[in-house]
């Protein structure tokens, strides 16, 4: 069973309230969205690894530590682009890929309309960010593809899920972590997460 790790920190849940309020404007969201991002991101990379390399500092030689693999992002679109920013300000060396799904209306489930990552990616340690866990289906369906092309080491970001979709996850790929700023409580009969924050792709970008 992968492990879920509900963040908590005073500079999340400050951020957090922002977006939840339905009154925030597409500015603040979008920044905020961005820095809760950059936070997560913060806390979860004190598990990468590490390896040692000489260097020299004005003074003597001496040992440094760098990463031991590249990283990759790969936001779903559209509303996984809000948290790209942020997490690039963590690991500017980051590579990005882009995957994008829609949910049939009907059936709730994705539909792969693009997808795109750089060459390195299957030595790579990813990210896999969308700042919405609802019905699990897209994120899922994002691990398979990765999983296709022979990533082994993915992790999943995301602002605010649930127990659908965490469970989801959990037993489609039980070796993904997954990381959340807030577990809320369901999903209601559209499949949108409660209390959750709206449709974030609509208030990042403003189209609605």
């Amino acid at each position: 069973m992968s492990t879920l790790t509900v963040l908590n920190h005073p500079l999340i849940d400050h951020k957090m309230a922002i977006i939840r309020d339905k009154n925030t404007g597409s500015k603040e969201f979008r920044e905020s969205v961005s820095e809760i991002g950059m936070l997560i991101t913060y806390e979860i990379s004190r598990n990468f690894k590490t390896i040692p390399i000489n260097l020299e500092t004005p003074m003597q030689k001496t040992t440094g530590y760098i990463l031991a693999k590249p990283v990759v992002i790969v936001p779903i679109l559209r509303a996984g682009l809000g948290m790209v920013d942020g997490i690039h300000k963590i690991i500017p060396t980051a590579k990005i890929g882009h995957v994008g799904f829609y949910r049939d209306e009907e059936t709730l489930l994705p539909v792969e309309y693009f997808s795109k990552f750089p060459k390195n990616i299957t030595k790579s340690t990813v990210l896999v960010v969308d700042p919405m866990l609802a019905t699990g289906g897209s994120a899922s369906a994002t691990i398979s593809l990765l999983k296709k092309r022979n990533v082994k080491d993915i992790r999943f970001i995301a602002i605010v899920g649930c127990p659908e979709g965490v469970k989801k996850l959990q037993e489609d790929h039980p070796d993904v972590a997954i990381y959340l700023a807030a577990m809320d409580a369901r999903l209601d009969e559209k499949g949108y997460i409660v209390p959750g924050l709206g449709d974030c792709g609509d208030r990042l970008f403003g189209t609605k």
